[in-house]
């Protein structure tokens, strides 16, 4: 089994969950089922797929799981623009918040492409 904790992309991941929650919060009520909802969701999503695939005996199915975390990496990032660009999100945060998907967007993608290689 593999320690996801010593992971720098699940350690990333972490932050932005904690991160995309506390931007949240401040979303306009009637998004609490819409994009507030969809948002957490794919965040939350990227660091449980890489504790899941950590958990798994094989490399293919850890693989397979880190792509899961990729892609809803990628939908959390996307809805995160929706918001910025609603208005939702408050502009001190847009650079921070855009810095920590890039560099998670990064992380993942690397060790995805480390795995592919064996």
């Amino acid at each position: 089994m593999r320690d996801h904790t010593n992971l720098r992309a699940y350690v990333l991941a972490d932050e932005l969950v904690l991160l995309i929650y506390k931007i949240s919060i401040s979303f306009p009520r009637e998004e609490v089922y819409g994009l507030t909802s969809q948002i957490r969701r794919a965040a939350v999503s990227v660091p449980s797929n890489i504790v899941e695939g950590s958990a798994r005996e094989s490399e293919m199915e850890y693989l397979r799981f880190l792509e899961i975390a990729y892609g809803s990496l990628k939908e959390s990032h996307y809805q995160f623009t929706i918001a910025a660009r609603l208005d939702y999100v408050n502009a001190d945060l847009i650079v921070e918040c855009e810095q920590k998907f890039t560099e998670t967007e990064k992380v993942l993608s690397a060790l995805i492409r480390s795995l592919r290689k064996h």
